[in-house]
């Protein structure tokens, strides 16, 4: 776990807008974060504070206190587009007197690579007929509202599970070439499993999603809050419905080859804030 120490401030009426106080600690794990990471991490003040928000790379952060650490714990990730670098991690807490608490850090990312592979499927999937175009618009809009959800509230818990127990077959990141012609980036995890493999919820949520669409075929979206999502694609048949609360480890569908698939798999992809991070590493986030 890589740690940053960084001075914080107070402003208050009548005294010097930054009146500096003892350092705090913001630690986070993975050490080495790369396109696609997530990431945790704990900031421990060295003052009481009532609150505490920040952003990251244009992105509103969400944070849990553990009394028993008196550390505050959030969650955030890496897109894959971010080009390598370091990035301020900035932090804004309130403290017991209510005076505003500034703090900032320095994150570093770098490049990760990801290989190129050819798949082939059916033309209707690269180049859909006239008809099918109207579904597929109309599919777009639905998912980018789905997308967008963003719960201020958590609901994961502990350490995230396995969708399934096969191997993967395709791992994240991989850069596709669909018959020869349409190019995209996968932005999830795909496993090996004959059609009817129960798959589990990885943590506790909401299902904001569960119907059949074009491309992902029969599909589940799971709400965790915070902005994280994770999307279960190509099922044979979904056992969960929209507006259900699930627990981590719930079974809520079976695996296929619904939509656009060379095959019976299961493709867990994650989203944190519109951004697709890499489920492997969430799995290996130690949760507190």
């Amino acid at each position: 776990m890589l740690a940053s120490t960084f001075v914080l401030g107070t402003q208050s009426e009548g005294k010097p807008p930054w009146a500096p106080v003892k350092p705090a600690v913001v630690r986070w794990a993975p050490a080495r974060l790369v396109n696609g990471s997530p990431f945790l991490f704990r900031v421990r003040p060295s003052v009481r504070l009532k609150s505490l928000t920040g952003t990251w790379l244009g992105h509103e952060l969400f944070f849990d206190y553990n009394p028993g650490k008196q550390t505050w714990v959030g969650f955030a990730g890496v897109s894959l587009e971010t080009k390598p670098g370091r990035y301020p991690l900035v932090l804004h807490g309130i403290s017991q007197q209510d005076a505003r608490v500034d703090m900032d850090s320095q994150v570093r990312v770098w490049a990760a690579k990801y290989p190129t592979i050819v798949l082939h499927v059916p033309e209707k999937f690269t180049a859909p007929a006239p008809e099918m175009r109207t579904r597929i618009d109309q599919e777009k809009e639905l998912k980018a509202k789905v997308f967008a959800v963003i719960s201020p509230e958590r609901e994961w818990a502990g350490r995230f599970l396995p969708a399934v127990s096969t191997s993967v077959s395709d791992p994240f990141g991989t850069r596709r070439t669909f018959n020869g012609a349409v190019k995209s980036v996968h932005g999830g995890l795909d496993y090996h499993a004959p059609v009817g493999t129960p798959l589990k919820a990885i943590n506790s949520g909401t299902v904001i999603l569960a119907r059949d669409l074009f491309f992902e075929g029969n599909c589940v979206v799971l709400d965790h809050g915070q902005g994280l999502l994770s999307l279960y694609m190509h099922l044979w048949k979904i056992k969960v419905h929209e507006g259900e609360r699930v627990e981590r480890g719930r079974e809520i569908g079976l695996s296929g080859a619904t939509g656009r698939a060379t095959g019976p798999h299961v493709h867990l992809a994650v989203r944190w804030q519109g951004v697709y991070l890499n489920p492997a590493e969430l799995l290996n986030l130690r949760v507190p």
